[in-house]
């Protein structure tokens, strides 16, 4: 049970990682931001220093991408000791095969619990040649 807890708690940090990562790099400004500054711009970027929020922004996406593959390898982790621990749980036991006795010798009787088929009473199957056509009267010869 505290297995799978671990393997959620991990996820959802794993999945709060990627989304931190998504914020993070749709707030950094792209190359072209600094030709703004030239025409007053740049005086919104004080409030990360006189560095801009360029460094800032780039340190905190590169520890959180790390984070991000550190958990990726955690679940992979998880997920191999899962599936270790459950290879032989959920198959069923089937019984070995039973060799087929070669034709005309007779098969020893098997101990089972399931009940022997009674045969069937044989039917004869109609061949194409007496099976009347449509609409063809039977008495008259053709």
């Amino acid at each position: 049970m505290g297995f799978l807890k671990m393997e959620k708690l991990v996820l959802i940090f794993h999945v709060l990682t990627a989304l931190s990562i998504i914020g993070l790099i749709l707030l950094q400004q792209g190359k072209g931001a600094e030709a703004g500054a030239s025409f007053g711009a740049g005086a919104s970027q004080t409030v990360f220093g006189s560095q801009g929020s360029g460094n800032f922004f780039s340190r905190l996406t590169a520890i959180m991408a790390t984070v991000f593959f550190v958990t990726s390898f955690g679940l992979a982790l998880l997920a191999k000791q899962a599936s270790e621990a459950n290879v032989d749980a959920d198959l069923p036991q089937v019984p070995a095969a039973v060799e087929q006795p070669a034709p005309g010798v007779e098969a020893p009787e098997a101990d089972s619990d399931v009940p022997a088929l009674e045969a069937a009473p044989a039917t004869e199957v109609p061949t194409v040649d007496e099976i009347p056509e449509e609409g063809a009267d039977e008495e008259s010869p053709q």
